[in-house]
């Protein structure tokens, strides 16, 4: 079936090529830019990181290049793990940055770890790390990525199948290993289904702590993913048991049908293009919803093609974007700010983050951590591309259940982030069909107060919440330091909806 969905959706594509030459102006056509190859290795260069491979796989280790029933995997997933600044017994937190491909470093450093790198290459306290709140995990994943490496390129992950088994393995190992309080490399050699109650007996220390997924961007794919497969681990009694509570999704990519939809509106309601090229973009919304549907949850080949006719969406809006309005101020728009539209390149340049490359490449950094010649990959193009069968799929399918089940979910999105906007998350966890959903779309929006001031708009029930983040893009912890952490704490303690007893005042004004 999945070959003759396949046939459609080419042909699909096809006619779009055509069409998109033919018919529709230049900002819609497809061009060698949207290519992913050509695209992904643009979006590393406007972080104005420039890793030295495309992808860590050391060639000459493996010797069994055909799978096996059971296989010993030989990688190693590369870890930073801080405990709580508060104390040990803070929830466990683990955070997984998005791309597909990019190391979790960047959070690290640049959102929400403990340490942001100045510009002498030394380390600062950063004064809102989520360990002030949490026991806090990083790692860098899909394999290939950061420091995390393998020997063999069947190891590459291509669906969240695969993402999601190697994070609960690794996940079962860390436990195991009672969480190294340093910063290091874990070795992963572990023959699936055996050997992990063993070393966790040995290492309970963090057996029982609450443990929550965090991420942003395209980890709205991964946390998903990772949250069922936590779960299904804990009722399947397999390994060790994950005190699962909830799972936080950041400006995330979860429901593709909704999400691209969005784009369009979104778009038109901040004054980036206007009402005719509203009309000319929207002609592809069919074709990008057939699309879609023919890749379903589990295509592959289909899947491939909807990313490129659904793409067009956005590479149209960036094409007519210029100088733009944004509430009555002028921003200079260009197509590397996917992630602020209030901000301005400089050239190519977006964002900098180049001194994490700096940093991590120093022999004394890199014998610290223990990585020998390992190189370190930011970013990864080659992860990138073997992710694209998955891009399009649908990953809140598997959400209502974990709902039902009593796991906590938090979407929460910065209000100027255009690529995962705050409106097409909001529609999403909307329209997601679950038991409270009725009840979900009547409660009120309250204001999220920090300091005696607005910093969002929350919208609860039960086990959902749905955040807008004020004067944030698409990295809330890095543009609303204060306000993240204090909607970690807050989410993790149960009192998201509660309104801190000093803000009386403000909350009765509005």
């Amino acid at each position: 079936m999945e070959h003759l969905f396949s046939l459609s959706v080419l042909l699909v594509f096809l006619s779009l090529l055509c069409l998109s030459s033919a018919k529709l102006p230049e900002d819609i056509r497809l061009a060698r830019s949207n290519l992913p190859s050509v695209q992904a290795e643009k979006l590393i260069r406007e972080l104005n990181l420039f890793p030295k491979d495309d992808i860590n796989v050391i060639d000459g280790r493996d010797s069994s290049p055909e799978p096996k029933k059971i296989v010993e995997k030989r990688f190693r997933m590369f870890y930073f793990f801080f405990e709580s600044r508060n104390s040990k017994k803070d929830p466990v937190v683990i955070w997984l940055t998005g791309g597909p491909g990019c190391s979790s470093e960047l959070a690290v450093f640049y959102e929400n770890g403990p340490f942001a790198i100045a510009d002498n290459l030394t380390l600062v306290w950063n004064e809102y790390g989520w360990d002030k709140a949490s026991n806090l995990l990083y790692v860098d994943q899909p394999t290939g990525t950061g420091f995390s490496y393998t020997s063999d390129r069947h190891d590459i992950r291509h669906n969240e199948e695969g993402v999601s088994n190697d994070l609960y393995d690794f996940l079962q190992m860390v436990q195991s290993l009672a969480w190294l309080r340093i910063l290091c490399a874990i070795p992963y050699s572990v023959a699936l289904s055996h050997l992990l109650v063993a070393f966790f007996a040995e290492h309970p220390e963090f057996a029982e702590n609450e443990f929550y997924i965090t991420g942003e961007s395209y980890a709205g794919h991964y946390i998903p993913a990772f949250a069922a497969r936590v779960h299904r681990g804990n009722k399947a009694n397999e390994g060790v048991h994950i005190n699962l509570k909830g799972f936080a999704i950041g400006n995330g990519l979860t429901d593709p049908a909704i999400q691209y939809k969005a784009y369009t509106d979104y778009a038109l309601d901040m004054d980036i293009i206007s009402k005719a090229a509203y009309n000319r973009i929207n002609k592809v919304l069919p074709v990008c919803e057939t699309a879609i549907k023919l890749c379903g949850t589990d295509g592959t080949v289909s899947c491939v093609a909807s990313y490129f006719v659904c793409n067009t969406i956005f590479s149209s809006i960036i094409a007519l974007a210029g100088g733009i309005n944004v509430r009555k101020q002028i921003f200079y728009y260009s197509d590397g700010i996917y992630y602020d539209i209030r901000k301005k390149c400089e050239g190519s340049l977006c964002y900098d983050f180049s001194n994490m490359e700096k940093f991590l490449n120093q022999e004394s950094v890199r014998d610290a951590l223990g990585v020998g010649d390992i190189d370190f990959v930011s970013c990864s193009p080659t992860v990138y591309q073997a992710m694209l069968v998955d891009w399009m799929r649908n990953l809140e399918v598997g959400i209502p259940t974990l709902l039902e089940d009593g796991i906590n979910l938090l979407v929460y999105a910065g209000e100027y982030d255009l690529i995962c906007n705050w409106l097409g998350n909001s529609r999403w966890v909307h329209n997601m069909e679950w038991s409270g959903q009725k009840k979900f779309g009547a409660s009120p929006e309250v204001p999220f107060v920090v300091d005696d001031s607005e910093a969002g708009v929350l919208k609860s029930h039960g086990p959902l919440s749905f955040l807008k983040v004020h004067d944030a893009g698409h990295m809330v912890p890095m543009d609303q330091p204060k306000a993240s952490l204090e909607m970690l704490r807050r989410w993790t303690q149960g009192k998201l909806s509660e309104v801190p007893s000093d803000s009386g005042k403000l909350v009765a004004e509005m």
